[in-house]
Formats: structure tokens, C-alpha cells, sequence
């Protein structure tokens, strides 16, 4: 496994996104627009993306951690944790680093130094 940087592909990101199960609405034009403007890191087996985290961020003081994800058959074993890792290092010099994840994920990144708040309540629109 590597995570060394190299481009991510649009196409890599969609199956990668298949095989979790997400975003099947998103459009491959939409992905490429995306990876130009964010930052983001990917985990490779061979020259396969198995591993994919991103951040939304004003580069200064605030930043949000979107789509951690990792091949099913890669999963549980740290992948995940690198990959968070690496974004971290990468948004250090930011003040505020936050997400939004599923319930049973909080014990995973409050392992990666994230902690829980009951005092914010995530709102959303749509």
C-alpha cells in the first residue's frame, strides 16, 4: 500500500465511491472540479485507489473533513487512520478542523484526536 502523492482520477474516485456504496448521483465532471479545489489525500494497492479523505477549508482558520473512504476489503486495517493522519498534517496550520460522521464512527475518530461535542448540533439544508 502507498500514500505517496499522485493524482486522483475521477474515475478511480467513482469506483472507489461504488464499492462504498456512495454518491452514485455524482457526476464524473462534477469529481474532477472537485479534486482541483480541495484537498485531499488517497491510499493505492498497486495502482488501485483503495482510500480516499477530503477537506473543505477557507485555508486559514477553518476546515471540514468530508468522504473518508475506504475499499471494503481494505477496511479495519489503518487505512483509514493514515489517511486522516495525512490530512491532518497537511490542514495543521488551521484552526478548527470539524465533521460530521455516522454514530458508529465516533469511537473511530475520537481515536484520531476528534472529539465529541454535544454542544454543536449539525444542521442542514437540501
Amino acid at each position: 500500500m502507498s500514500f505517496n502523492e499522485r493524482p486522483i482520477k475521477a474515475t478511480e474516485l467513482i469506483r472507489l465511491y461504488g464499492n462504498a456504496g456512495w454518491w452514485e448521483e455524482r457526476k464524473k465532471q462534477d469529481i474532477e472540479s472537485m479534486l482541483e479545489q480541495e484537498n485531499s489525500v488517497g491510499a493505492w494497492n498497486d495502482n488501485v485507489l483503495i482510500g480516499f479523505a477530503r477537506a473543505v477549508t477557507d485555508d486559514k482558520f477553518r476546515a471540514y473533513i468530508e468522504d473518508v473512504v475506504v475499499c471494503k476489503d481494505f477496511q479495519k486495517s489503518g487505512i483509514g487512520t493514515k489517511l486522516v493522519s495525512q490530512l491532518l498534517k497537511e490542514l495543521s496550520h488551521i484552526d478548527v478542523i470539524s465533521l460530521f460522521c455516522e454514530e458508529d464512527l465516533i469511537s473511530f475518530y475520537e481515536k484520531n484526536t476528534f472529539k465529541f461535542s454535544k454542544t454543536q448540533l449539525v444542521m442542514h439544508r437540501k
